[in-house]
């Protein structure tokens, strides 16, 4: 039965809104989203939060209700509450209709069953959580096995990089790792490792993939660095025709992707 939470100073709205910062939610392994259809998106894929805040203004919409129900069913706390304080939780003036908690969820690489995709995505580095939602997107779109996330990347569980993903953090598998540890899996098993680079002539529909093929982006700002594109079984360039020498890494992802995508449905 849901209970009912309207003052800010209450302890549990403290500690979720404590969720905003990278820390807590390290500590406490859980995160924040929000917005009617990343929640329905994340039901439809088998996860329900733990605590799902929603207003009295919306409690009888169906999807609303979905989502009391699957979130009570699976022993989570549904909880009303008013618009101000689902603003504080997702930091919007104007929040979505519901805001979820959720644990943490990623991969390890000996998780991964590279057989069951032809595509997957790699970014290292990746330092903007728009640009890293996004690349989820892209890897939803063309049924990519995962996102492999290698270094210092931004956190894909932050509020700014789980609203970029519009849901599909919660369909695209995401493990994370460092680049010896990744590059040790990979040369384990099949694989080719594809490479973005603007240090190469190869033009990116010019070769024939192999599945599975690995995509790997770089840096936004740097690329990658010499090390990986030496390991890389191919580098490949997107032509430029403008006076702009690159794609924004997450437009760049999807271009190739859709690239390899194409390939293999024509095989």
């Amino acid at each position: 039965m849901p209970r009912e939470i309207t003052a800010y100073s209450n302890p549990l709205i403290k500690r979720m809104r404590n969720l905003r910062d990278k820390r807590h939610r390290r500590e406490e392994g859980l995160f924040l989203a929000e917005g009617l259809r990343i929640l329905t998106e994340a039901r439809e894929a088998g996860r329900v939060p733990d605590y799902l805040f929603y207003t009295a203004e919306t409690a009888r919409h169906p999807l609303v209700v979905a989502l009391v129900t699957a979130t009570e069913a699976q022993g989570g706390e549904a909880i009303e509450t008013n618009a101000d304080i689902l603003s504080k939780l997702s930091g919007k003036d104007n929040p979505g209709a519901v805001v979820g908690v959720y644990p943490e969820f990623a991969l390890d690489l000996a998780d991964i069953d590279r057989s069951t995709a032809p595509i997957w995505l790699v970014a290292e580095r990746l330092r903007d959580p728009g640009n890293l939602g996004t690349i989820l997107r892209t890897g939803d779109a063309v049924g990519a096995g995962g996102l492999i996330l290698i270094d210092d990347c931004v956190d894909p569980f932050s509020v700014e990089a789980v609203r970029a993903s519009m849901g599909a953090l919660f369909t695209v598998p995401v493990a994370r790792a460092r680049w010896e540890e990744f590059e040790f899996w990979l040369r384990a098993g099949p694989g080719q490792l594809v490479g973005l680079s603007l240090d190469t002539d190869h033009d990116y529909q010019a070769p024939r993939y192999a599945a599975p093929t690995f995509l790997l982006t770089g840096n936004e700002a740097q690329g990658m660095p010499p090390h990986m594109e030496a390991a890389c079984d191919l580098l490949v360039k997107i032509p430029m025709l403008g006076k702009a020498d690159s794609l924004n890494a997450a437009v760049a992802t999807a271009v190739m992707a859709y690239e390899v995508r194409n390939q293999f449905r024509q095989a």
